[in-house]
């Protein structure tokens, strides 16, 4: 059994994403004592409209949804995991921030420390979806861990699994460490 549970939310749905990848290493890379649960069910989440964010016998709460609050309360931190589209955040992630940071003011993750790392083919690396989306996960009420970082241009790993860059697999397993010690 865990002492500590990490919610890995996943930026990328296509299943052969280097991020899906970077995730599988987070996964692979935590320490005794450390879960990290990838919540892989974000492109069944509903856009968000207040006017379905409700639970009642008559409007239930779609089971997407309720799921992904249900697992992001459960864990202790978050690891979000991300490629950057278009200069930004990917809109299933952003939505799924969206949903964690209701009711408003007290989200399943407020408060609960959350890293942000990735890969993209951008020359940066995905910096600026990452940036954004620490600093959504900021105002959703989430405490960002802004010195664990990482953005790493998907040329780097010629076409094989990050968990093969010593360099990445390094980083990641020192950010899930770290992460994992917030908690």
């Amino acid at each position: 059994m865990s002492d500590t549970t990490v919610l890995v939310l996943l930026g990328s749905l296509r299943a052969a994403s280097i991020n899906r990848q970077l995730a599988e290493l987070a996964i692979e890379s935590a320490p005794e004592g450390v879960e990290l649960k990838l919540f892989d069910r974000l492109g069944e989440v509903p856009f968000y409209n207040e006017d379905i964010d409700v639970d009642t016998p008559d409007q239930p709460l779609a089971e997407p949804v309720a799921a992904l609050r249900r697992a992001a309360a459960e864990a202790d931190a978050a690891l979000v995991v991300t490629p950057e589209y278009n200069g930004s955040v990917p809109g299933v992630l952003k939505n799924a921030i969206d949903w964690l940071s209701r009711p408003y003011g007290d989200g399943a993750l407020k408060g609960k420390p959350a890293a942000v790392i990735g890969t993209s083919l951008g020359r940066y690396g995905g910096v600026w979806a990452h940036d954004e989306t620490r600093k959504t996960l900021g105002i959703a009420g989430v405490r960002v861990l802004e010195d664990l970082k990482l953005s790493v241009q998907s040329t780097v790993f010629d076409d094989r699994h990050p968990r093969e860059n010593a360099d990445v697999a390094a980083s990641v397993r020192d950010i899930v460490g770290k992460l994992a010690a917030e908690a």
